[in-house]
């Protein structure tokens, strides 16, 4: 179908529906203006043309043509587009959601200018009952036994390694101080030589096989170790190799933990007793369980939501969105791993991530189709809530956390975030919700948090 209108007097847009997702516009920009484009070009040109025979500004019209005229309707092209672009759009009454893209006719003097926009646009989405959205939420649960691996687990951060009586035999736990020289057929190899290293036994942290033969020694004693590297351990020089370490001990030292008692929770930089630390603990551990609960949750309405609409998705903001996930990977391990490395990782998410960042585009879709259908926007009060929020999480006061976010630009992404939040609040107000047993997981440290 095709809608017509005219911008002005001299401009006319024509608006076609190509696809839901998708709408053709066609400009055309009548000849006076077109002509009046080239005039303006050779006026400007007139007055920096540096061309032999003639003074500054007084170039002849005929003379800028033969010597320009070839290249200026690329010119004069951008210039109409620019100034008739935002218009016709606006015209047709469509918002893009991407950058346009132009296929344009070649101006002439003397002829009307034509080009085609094509704009991608939303799709509209017809949102199903909500009552038929699924979600599934994890029960959260912390037993005594995980409150006391965690207590546990600071302690072993705690702990302190001392030096063993002269004459002790290493064992499993045990922690050496080594200076050691690697061989491979008689020759030192790059990157297997140390003065000073230390090495936990037990921990698998070196060539299998290493840390066995050093089970037994004492300190200032001195053992080869021979091993075999693993046919993919890296470098191929390596792969595969027997090597010979000369290996020097030059400490055995042992873990010394904290008695559990008050006085290491006071060493934790704690107020109050070992069990109100435990009390902490569990708090904390369930405020952390909690978030991850919610978190599966909206992932969970999300699918089921996603499962119950099918739409079209505009291409471009897909390409959009991944590219944006490749900027976001090459920003986050820039200078963290070996660039060829980095740059493998990235051509393959170019290749491979498509899915992915059209799937997040269609759940941004069903979000704001929810967010528009129910009215919902982020308030100031609600944006300054979020902020601080996350000053609070950062040790920060809230102003200065407004203030570096009106300067870096995250008010916008916050405000989103807000509207995110109320629109998974309201599906799971309306989806039907079950809980569900958790999923085993591992709790990172978090005392202080």
């Amino acid at each position: 179908m095709a809608e017509a209108g005219n911008i002005s007097d001299d401009i006319r847009v024509e608006c076609n529906e190509t696809s839901s997702v998708l709408r053709s516009l066609r400009v055309e920009v009548d000849v006076a203006r077109v002509g009046r484009a080239f005039d303006s070009a050779y006026g400007e040109l007139r007055k920096s043309a540096n061309i032999k025979g003639f003074r500054p500004g007084k170039v002849p019209r005929s003379v800028l043509e033969r010597v320009y005229g070839p290249s200026l309707p690329d010119q004069v092209e951008r210039v109409l587009v620019s100034e008739t672009l935002a218009a016709a759009i606006e015209t047709a009454e469509v918002k893009p959601v991407s950058e346009p893209d132009i296929d344009a006719e070649r101006p002439e003097v003397g002829s009307p200018f034509c080009y085609t926009a094509r704009v991608e646009v939303k799709p509209e989405i017809e949102l199903p009952d909500l009552g038929q959205v699924e979600g599934r939420k994890p029960i959260v649960l912390v037993g005594d036994d995980e409150v006391e691996t965690e207590v546990e687990r600071l302690r072993q951060d705690a702990s302190k390694w001392v030096e063993e009586a002269e004459g002790t035999v290493a064992a499993d736990g045990h922690s050496l101080t080594l200076d050691f020289v690697g061989r491979i057929d008689g020759k030192v190899f790059q990157g297997g030589s140390a003065e000073g290293a230390d090495l936990e036994l037990g921990t698998g942290a070196m060539i299998p096989g290493f840390e066995d033969q050093l089970v037994g020694v004492k300190a200032g004693e001195s053992r080869q170790v021979e091993v075999s590297f693993p046919d993919d351990y890296g470098p191929d020089e390596l792969n595969g190799r027997l090597a010979q370490f000369d290996c020097e001990v030059v400490a055995v030292r042992r873990k010394e933990l904290p008695e559990l008692d008050d006085e290491f929770a006071k060493d934790l930089g704690q107020d109050g007793s070992l069990d109100e630390l435990r009390t902490r603990l569990r708090a904390d551990l369930e405020k952390t369980r909690d978030a991850n609960a919610v978190r599966a949750l909206d992932r969970s309405l999300m699918e089921s939501l996603v499962a119950l609409c099918d739409f079209e998705v505009p291409p471009g903001v897909v390409q959009g969105q991944l590219q944006s996930q490749m900027q976001s990977m090459h920003q986050q391990f820039q200078g963290q791993v070996p660039e060829d490395v980095l740059h493998e990782q990235l051509r393959r998410m170019r290749e491979d991530g498509r899915p992915m960042a059209e799937q997040r585009v269609r759940e941004q879709l069903l979000v704001d189709a929810i967010a528009v259908d129910q009215g919902m926007e982020a308030s100031s009060e609600e944006v300054d809530a979020r902020l601080a929020e996350m000053a609070k999480a950062q040790g920060m006061d809230a102003e200065p956390m407004r203030a570096m976010a009106e300067q870096q630009g995250w008010l916008t992404a916050i405000e989103q975030e807000v509207r995110e939040r109320k629109v998974y609040a309201y599906l799971a107000e309306h989806a039907k919700v079950v809980d569900v047993e958790p999923e085993p997981t591992e709790d990172a440290s978090i005392l202080g948090d």
